[in-house]
């Protein structure tokens, strides 16, 4: 009698080897450095809202209240 050898994957070895593949791919993000601001206290607090003119039109067309 011949014994064929399975060639094909079985449901447990391909899920035993995607939950290994996916214990990885989590790791990687993980081993990155963390990186600092480059931003001093001063840059954190200026003022970065400007009201120009598209964004007054952007309020006049969806009827916000005017300022006063």
């Amino acid at each position: 009698m011949k014994t064929e050898r399975k060639t094909s994957v079985g449901r447990r070895e391909f899920l035993r080897a995607l939950g290994a593949g996916a214990g990885v791919a989590a790791a990687a993000p993980l081993a990155t450095a963390a990186k600092a601001d480059s931003e001093n206290n001063d840059e954190k607090r200026k003022a970065r809202y400007q009201e120009t003119d598209h964004v007054k039109k952007f309020y006049s067309v969806n009827r916000y209240p005017a300022k006063s």
